[in-house]
Order: structure tokens, then sequence, then C-alpha cells
């Protein structure tokens, strides 16, 4: 029943218990049971609301930002990552293969406000010993949904 429940809420997290205990099979007080324990075990960490910020006024720049570092004896890379994570204008931190270690995802309302942390902030690190930034230029799918549907419609306007 867990990973029936997670499938359904990580596609949308405003579905009503009731209407997820009918798609399950199953009573609603065990179903919010269940969800209740998987908050508590850390399992769901949290809800979150996909905004196409693009369709907003407000501007928005999102940057990925890999990041290399020299990893401390004895605490790896955890406590790097804890320091990088704790700067509010980061949005998500991760271990990754390849080049660099890790790749921060931070949201800033310019390029320059971007460039500041990277420079002011991230590369002072006593461990940080290189980054890359890249600006994402659109987004057409985020988090599994796509943001912009296409017209469907392909045929070649007409007119006399």
């Amino acid at each position: 029943m867990r990973k029936k429940i997670l499938a359904s809420i990580e596609k949308n997290s405003r579905i009503d218990v009731k209407d997820l205990a009918v798609m399950l099979g199953e009573d609603e007080v065990s179903v919010v049971n269940e969800i209740a324990a998987m908050e508590a075990e850390g399992i769901i960490c949290g809800y979150h609301t996909l905004i196409n910020w693009d369709k907003v006024t407000d501007e928005k720049v999102t940057a990925l930002i890999e990041v290399k570092v020299a990893p401390q004896r004895g605490m790896g890379f955890d406590s790097i990552a804890e320091r990088i994570y704790k700067y509010d204008e980061v949005h998500a931190v991760y271990l990754i293969s390849g080049d660099f270690d890790f790749m921060v995802i931070l949201e800033g309302k310019t390029m320059k406000d971007v460039a500041q942390f990277v420079s002011g902030k991230l590369s002072p690190l006593e461990s940080v010993l290189s980054t890359a930034t890249h600006f994402v230029l659109k987004k057409y799918k985020d988090h599994g949904t796509i943001l912009e549907q296409k017209n469907t419609d392909e045929r070649m306007l007409v007119t006399p």
C-alpha cells in the first residue's frame, strides 16, 4: 500500500484522502494512518507546488552549479553539502558522479544575484576547488510535468 500511496501523491499531492482510499481499495483511516507514519519516518519529506514562473510577471533565474570540492578528512562530503544547503538561495544539493562532486540548484532574481552568490558565498568556502555555472534558459518539463502543452492541431491555417 505504501508504494501505491507514494506514487499517487507524488503525481498529485492535493488528492483528497477519500479519493485516494477509493483508488487503492483501502479504507480512509488506513490511508491517513499510513501517510502519517511515512511523514513521521521521513519518507514523505514535504509537499510542494510546481509553479511555471515564466507565466508570472516576477522574473526568476534558475542556475545549475557544478561544484568540485576537496572533502575533509573524517567528514567526507556530508559536512560540505550541509554548509551549502543551509543558504536560503539554494533549492537543492546533489552528490553526483563525474568531473564534479555536487550539483547545486538555486534561484535568484537576476543573473547578477546568482553570480554574487557563487563569487561571494560558494567559491570562498575552503573546500570548494572550482565551480561551473549553467543558467536555465527555458523549462519544458519539471518534476514530471510538462509546463507548456504544444498545440496538437498541426494543420496549416488557410486564409482566402
